[in-house]
């Protein structure tokens, strides 16, 4: 269980480089922690207006959900935000960290372009109702083990946590005709970077076996984003819906 998943701090920077930036909002987006950036920064937004903040001093919140927000030093509300169901990302643009929120319907694009990053902290938060209906990794694990027809009829788990170059791949396993299976878990919602993190098992494992084994990658998740929906039909993966817990609540 990662920290993130036991409610804990899953780490702070300060004054880290943007490469270092960059990589710590990532993983935190993709482990599904909330994320804070401080720093001076100019934000862009596009959709049903358009709008342009100059340089400042800004923080700015990722939240697991898919919502933004952008908060100066004034005031109760921030001065740019996107609701839930966002995709987000982190990269690199001319050495800078460019945090960007985006959805399809209706198409918004948020853009903060950090031209120097103060502190970069990511949460592992639950809330008491949030934790009794979503459970953890480990459960959406034992529920698969215990009953491997919810990823598909024939599939049978012969490993968990299996090693690959790329990292552990959560369940590893055959379907009904013989084909390796790579499962990769995740107990809340999820974009882009669970699918590059399934593809990079994927093609890790297929480095690893006979070079004709056919090597099929299952991500499974409450849900998923359109965009990331979009990139497992491009890479050739495939989704199954599946909460940690059962209908009523529990495990099981």
């Amino acid at each position: 269980m990662t920290a993130v998943e036991e409610g804990l701090r899953l780490e702070t920077r300060e004054r880290p480089g943007h490469e270092t930036a960059r990589d710590l909002v990532a993983e935190a987006i993709d482990a599904g922690a909330l994320v804070t950036v401080v720093g001076r920064c100019t934000v862009d937004y596009e959709g049903r207006a358009s709008s342009t903040l100059g340089p400042g001093e800004r923080l700015v919140m990722l939240k697991p959900d898919g919502a933004a927000l952008v908060h100066t030093d004034e005031g109760q509300q921030p001065v740019n935000w996107q609701p839930p169901d966002c995709d987000h990302e982190a990269r690199l643009d001319e050495g800078h960290l460019v945090v960007e929120s985006h959805r399809e319907t209706p198409e918004e694009h948020l853009r903060v372009d950090f031209e120097a990053v103060l502190e970069v902290s990511a949460y592992g938060l639950t809330d008491e109702r949030d934790l009794s209906l979503e459970g953890t990794e480990e459960d959406l694990r034992q529920r698969i083990l215990d009953e491997p027809s919810l990823v598909e009829e024939g599939f049978i788990p012969l490993a968990t946590e299996r090693s690959t170059p790329a990292g552990a791949v959560d369940i590893y396993g055959e379907d009904a005709e013989e084909r390796a299976v790579a499962v990769e878990l995740k107990r809340r919602r999820v974009g882009p970077d669970a699918v590059g993190q399934l593809g990079r098992y994927v093609d890790a494992l297929e480095r690893d076996l006979h070079a004709d084994r056919q090597i099929r990658g299952i991500l499974v998740a409450p849900s998923v984003t359109d965009r990331a929906r979009r990139l497992l039909a491009e890479r050739g993966l495939e989704f199954v819906p599946l909460t940690p817990t059962g209908p009523d609540g529990v495990d099981g």
